[in-house]
């Protein structure tokens, strides 16, 4: 499934050297996974048995060294840290010793890891730029069904390592199971009827809805005349009365008519119909500013090219996240320009024919 070269697996005497040699340890899922067969032929597979040592460092550095430049440059400072200084040079100074204490993550492939954790096994596969850290697999036998033929299970991921927990269960980073983490929009009834519908089919394809998006979603709609009885429920509900958001959806989506006229999942691919209307959708939010183009094509790749069987019609844009999550664009400043190339590709695919399978 690789479409690699697989060289000979590491021996567990090779496996202990790595350790030894750069101070962490492999997950026993991850020992298992690279004693059946080394990966190579490409730089996003580290090569630990006869790759460069600074850059296999300086990929193990990668997770640290991203959060310590969101602190530098975009104010983060971690809730459970000491006070943050002043000065920001003591801030990273700070900063980095404490990070020096957080559980090693371990590249697996391109900027996805897994935590070294020695003798445990299970943990999910995360995608790591600076703070914007994601779930790509509930583990990695997962990771890879997703990362390489588009499949992946329905089981949801769940964070399990300290630290970097905070940014996938509450933190500033994005979640890509959880529904689009975008700003709404809607000027009109119909763009709000729209925005009800998206949330029902992220919903349908088996993403998490929070109840003060389907609030905030209903409280939008009543805002600009949609007309349904159960609408002034649904956009009246209080903090201690979430319970009974979901409820209230599924009346508001009934009597608006919407439930009929929801994508069946009659193909190959699971719900491809409504994969596709997301994917669209999301390329406008994108293109009209309402979702950050990093975090839009982190949910495009993992909900769209991913789960569709990696359509080469979406390539180009895949590279250009890649490239956004990439090295170049940390250490070179360039994110602002990488981003600016997402929203053009975002456009061009939106201006052809769709769906952009080839």
């Amino acid at each position: 499934m690789l479409r690699a070269e697989i060289g000979p697996g590491l021996s567990e005497r090779e496996l202990d050297a790595v350790e030894a040699r750069f101070g962490f340890t492999f997950s026993a899922d991850h020992r298992v996974f690279l004693a059946a067969g080394l990966p190579l032929g490409s730089r996003s597979w580290p090569d630990w048995r006869n790759g460069d040592p600074e850059a296999l460092a300086a990929r193990l550095s990668w997770p640290v060294e991203g959060v310590l430049f969101d602190v530098e440059h975009s104010r983060f400072w971690h809730p459970a840290w000491s006070p943050r200084p002043a000065e920001t040079s003591d801030a990273l100074q700070l900063a980095r010793s404490t990070l020096a204490t957080v559980p090693q993550l371990v590249p697996v492939y391109s900027h996805r890891y897994l935590p070294g954790t020695a003798g445990e096994w299970g943990h999910p596969v995360l995608s790591v730029h600076q703070t914007d850290i994601i779930f790509y697999g509930s583990d990695l036998a997962d990771y890879i069904r997703h990362e390489f033929t588009g499949r992946s299970s329905s089981f949801p991921p769940r964070a399990t390592v300290d630290f970097w927990s905070y940014f996938v269960e509450g933190g500033p980073a994005i979640d890509v199971t959880a529904p689009t983490p975008h700003t709404p929009y809607a000027d009109s009834a119909q763009e709000a009827v729209e925005h009800l519908r998206m949330l029902a089919l992220e919903r349908l394809i088996g993403r998490r809805l929070h109840p003060h998006q389907m609030i905030e979603a209903g409280l939008t709609a009543l805002v600009l005349d949609v007309e349904a009885q159960s609408l002034p429920l649904l956009a009246g509900l209080l903090r201690t009365e979430h319970e009974s958001a979901d409820a209230l959806f599924d009346q508001v989506m009934a009597e608006l008519r919407l439930t009929d006229g929801l994508p069946a999942d009659d193909t190959g691919i699971p719900w491809e119909a409504a994969r596709w209307e997301l994917v669209r959708w999301w390329l406008r939010l994108i293109v009209n500013g309402s979702l950050a183009p990093g975090a839009g094509g982190d949910v495009i790749t993992y909900e769209g090219w991913g789960a569709l069987g990696r359509p080469q019609g979406l390539r180009p844009l895949v590279d250009k996240v890649d490239a956004y999550n990439g090295r170049a664009g940390l250490r070179s400043g360039i994110r602002e320009p990488l981003a600016g190339a997402i929203v053009a590709e975002a456009e061009r695919l939106l201006a052809g024919a769709w769906p952009p399978r080839d």
